[in-house]
């Protein structure tokens, strides 16, 4: 299978629907799932008339985690790791069905909002198979799920339901099962109504001064303002508000 097929990706107007598409092996991560999901986050960050992205998973459920076979065998994963350190540059909502486990979850914890269908289950157990969650789900979930909860899930490998992930604040929102992409496509398409540069930018934000002092939140936002709001889609949104219309953004 190749990367093209291993990951599907389909435009509906300003979000990119992306789907893990192995369901055969429960979309778990092998070589041409990992440069599947690269290619399709860098034509989410890359074109300019994109504003967010969803992120699935074909089958029964989102993914499972690495492909242990393919990982035995040497298939190339580096740039699932990419993925996992950096993320994607525009929002990225994570919509998941029956589960996210393993390196499933670190996908999942690489999205800015989670929306789980009701019993999907969430875990970090590589601890039953001689591993540990090295893509980045030791260092996201204590600030998701709190210190104790992300512990208790790393060392005695145990999921947790959607019901208290969305509790905990790890899930943003719970959907009926089966519709948890068309949630979440409502929520892209409300981010998708706002000017792309001002969402880049609060996403930014957010992202990297987690633990920041104050001093240094103002530092990492000044460049951002004067890019913001010295663009032409500043001009743009007060002046349609007062001619009351839709802002028509070029996102510059």
């Amino acid at each position: 299978m190749s990367s093209e097929e291993a990951v599907l990706t389909e435009r509906r107007d300003r979000v990119l629907l992306i789907t893990l598409n192995r369901p055969e092996a429960m979309n778990a991560i092998n070589g041409a799932l990992s440069a599947g999901l690269v290619a399709a986050v860098e034509e989410l960050d890359s074109d300019a008339g994109l504003t967010a992205g969803v992120l699935t998973g074909a089958g029964k459920g989102f993914c499972a985690g690495m492909d242990l076979k393919a990982f035995a065998r040497g298939e190339d994963i580096g740039p699932m790791m990419t993925f996992v350190r950096q993320g994607a540059k525009k929002p990225l909502i994570g919509a998941i069905e029956g589960f996210a486990l393993a390196g499933g979850l670190e996908l999942a914890l690489s999205c800015d909002l989670l929306v789980a269908a009701e019993g999907v289950k969430l875990g970090i157990p590589e601890a039953r198979v001689g591993l540990f969650a090295a893509g980045g789900g030791l260092l996201r979930l204590p600030s998701r799920v709190g210190y104790g909860r992300a512990m208790e899930m790393a060392i005695t490998a145990d999921p947790i339901l959607a019901d208290e992930a969305h509790r905990l604040g790890l899930v943003a929102r719970v959907s009926e099962p089966g519709k948890a992409v068309e949630v979440a496509m409502e929520l892209a398409e409300r981010v998708a109504k706002n000017a792309p540069l001002s969402v880049q930018a609060s996403k930014t934000l957010i992202k990297a001064t987690q633990g920041a002092t104050e001093e240094e939140f103002w530092k990492i936002q000044e460049p951002l303002s004067a890019s913001v709001f010295g663009s032409n889609d500043a001009k743009e949104g007060p002046k349609a508000f007062a001619e009351k219309r839709t802002p028509n953004w070029s996102g510059d």
